[in-house]
């Protein structure tokens, strides 16, 4: 493949000294000729700065730009988004492992989605695997990797309030991990949402399917995330982001009629989460009566997966 345009590599990081010479060493190994490897350390206490500083120093691809204060992950890629001087944006994460092949194999089915589409508003997922402590393996199939492509107001949908299309194939969703598209479609769409500590990369997803864009994946496993936990990740913060998200598009929710229920599916979840059954069946009940098939569709569809997919994340010593 003629590889003359530039890819940046993009790494946020922050308190990963124990896992980002893996990321790093992920991102040299890519079999693209033009490559930058730009990372912003977002204020670590752990000494991470001075140990990318380190590993890198021999290394004129990587650019380490460091964060006086720590403004979350979606302020640290927006630093990348400005600085990046690629044609492509890809980003990784600060405890993932990717192929050596994931650059170009992404650049490979953006320029092919674009030369039949006539289409730049295209993001690429590649699909991965996650590995949990106990050794369980998630696989993480990409959004769009097989049969008709995702586009516009009905990824929105689903991303907002589960409404799926039977010929769409949505994957494990939209994870910045996996991502990669063109710089010009980052900074047209307004990078990501700073004031989201999470799921800022589903509001982006969001943001590019009401603008009319699509999304693509690969079939092939590219990459490796480590599963880890922080107090970023727990229910309370996930149910502020999600909601702070459905709140962000009411309009466009208001004017289907969906609202509501996007509104209040995050408090189910966080009630799930955090074994609170009473208030989950209230709440459930409370969505049901106003949208009892999408409901009961969605908790059938999500529920039983998400139950023996903590089983087996929870079982000890997986062999």
């Amino acid at each position: 493949m003629h590889q003359s345009e530039r890819v940046t590599v993009g790494i946020t990081c922050y308190n990963a000294r124990d896992t980002i010479g893996k990321a790093i060493r992920s991102a040299q190994s890519q079999d693209w000729l033009d490559l930058e490897i730009l990372i912003v350390d977002d204020a670590s206490t752990d000494g991470s700065a001075e140990y990318v500083a380190s590993l890198t120093a021999d290394d004129p691809r990587i650019r380490l730009i460091s964060h006086r204060e720590n403004g979350g992950a979606a302020k640290a890629r927006n630093t990348i988004i400005e600085a990046a001087t690629g044609d492509f944006i890809v980003f990784f994460d600060d405890d993932d492992e990717s192929a050596a092949k994931r650059v170009m194999l992404q650049v490979a089915a953006i320029k092919s989605f674009e030369a039949s589409n006539g289409s730049r508003a295209v993001a690429c997922y590649a699909a991965g695997e996650r590995i949990y402590p106990n050794g369980h393996l998630k696989p993480l199939p990409a959004i769009g990797s097989t049969g008709t492509t995702p586009c516009g107001k009905d990824v929105a949908d689903y991303l907002l309030f589960y409404r799926r299309r039977p010929d769409y194939f949505y994957g494990s969703g939209t994870p910045t991990c996996a991502l990669m598209a063109r710089r010009e479609l980052f900074l047209k769409l307004g990078g990501f949402d700073a004031s989201l500590k999470r799921v800022e990369d589903i509001d982006f997803a969001i943001r590019l399917a009401l603008a009319g864009g699509c999304f693509i994946g690969t079939a092939e496993k590219l990459f490796l995330q480590h599963s880890t936990q922080g107090s970023d990740k727990s229910p309370d913060a996930n149910r502020t982001a999600e909601i702070a998200v459905a709140k962000k598009h009411q309009g466009y929710l208001r004017s289907i009629g969906k609202y509501h229920y996007a509104s209040h599916w995050p408090n189910l979840r966080y009630h799930h989460f955090k074994r609170q059954y009473f208030r989950f069946v209230v709440q459930f009940l409370l969505i049901s009566t106003r949208n009892p098939i999408l409901a009961t569709s969605h908790l059938l569809a999500t529920g039983p997966k998400r139950l023996r997919h903590e089983r087996r994340m929870n079982k000890r010593n997986i062999q």
